[in-house]
């Protein structure tokens, strides 16, 4: 089933994301945490796509077994990065010969060790390249990404929502959005957003702090921000792995109930390949089920 068709309903759709390991073993416990969340009977599940395509085979061989094995609807990352026309073409015809319906479309981060994204020859510069590909050759139903809090490559708020509406226009069917801990940004880009006419659902992607070294890492790599009072509230405790986790947990919780009652569509949970937290997230949410 198609994702946009999900996002029609009254009820929030909650998602998760998870990225295929490197082993078997990685495989095993990613598949019993799968098997943990499908209780929670998410709307759907994404699988991430590794740097250059690196995991190209993996994410394809993931998202056919979660929804053809498992019985949750699957979507599949793509991104332009080390790929150019054809190879993205296999890859869709893949997906599709898997019976997968939705797509994320994604320019995609430069390789590690590189500093800018650079286009593969025959391949795309940018995610609205992508999703016109996708949107003219396949009848995938298409998401992509946007930043609450500007992209890391730009942080002029109003050239990042008018970059957004070019890809919108492209195809895109839904937005999900960079992970972020201060709902003012997704309040305020919903903003900007709806003054540039973009309409499709707009999907909060949360992250809870369980770790505080790690979530410090993925902010300054994507451009999110942590802000004093949130800080503030780890003051003492950083060492304390367990209360590290309940106060990062406490947060989510509060930031996806104000969200929901604000009339977002759903929640995407970036897991990190793990179930607990994400179940104390949902079991406190059961008012919006």
């Amino acid at each position: 089933m198609k994702i946009n068709e999900k996002l029609n309903s009254s009820s929030p759709v909650f998602s998760f994301e998870f990225f295929p390991p490197k082993d078997s073993e990685g495989f095993a416990t990613l598949y019993e945490t799968i098997g943990k969340l499908k209780p929670a009977a998410p709307g759907f599940v994404s699988v991430t796509y590794g740097a250059g395509g690196s995991t190209r085979s993996k994410t394809v061989d993931l998202v056919g077994k979660i929804k053809n094995d498992i019985g949750i609807e699957s979507m599949a990352h793509l991104t332009c990065v080390g790929h150019d026309q054809q190879e993205i073409r296999s890859v869709l015809e893949s997906l599709q010969a898997q019976n997968i319906e939705n797509v994320l479309a994604l320019r995609g981060d430069p390789p590690q060790g590189e500093e800018k994204f650079v286009k593969t020859d025959g391949g795309f510069e940018f995610g609205n390249e992508l999703v016109a590909f996708i949107k003219k050759k396949f009848s995938f139903c298409i998401g992509a990404a946007c930043y609450p809090e500007g992209h890391v490559e730009c942080k002029d708020l109003d050239k990042d929502i008018e970059n957004l509406k070019r890809k919108v226009d492209s195809g895109v069917d839904f937005l999900v959005t960079q992970l972020f801990f201060d709902n003012r940004y997704y309040f305020e880009f919903m903003d900007r957003a709806q003054k540039e006419n973009i309409n499709v659902p707009v999907i909060p992607g949360i992250m809870p702090i369980l770790n505080l070294k790690q979530i410090q890492r993925f902010t300054k790599m994507c451009g999110a921000s942590l802000s004093q009072s949130l800080m503030a509230k780890f003051e003492g405790v950083q060492d304390d792995k367990e209360k590290v986790r309940q106060i990062g947990i406490e947060h989510a919780i509060g930031q996806c109930r104000d969200l929901l009652e604000n009339k977002a569509p759903g929640i995407h949970f970036y897991t990190l390949n793990r179930s607990k937290a994400t179940l104390a997230i949902l079991g406190a949410l059961r008012e919006f089920a």
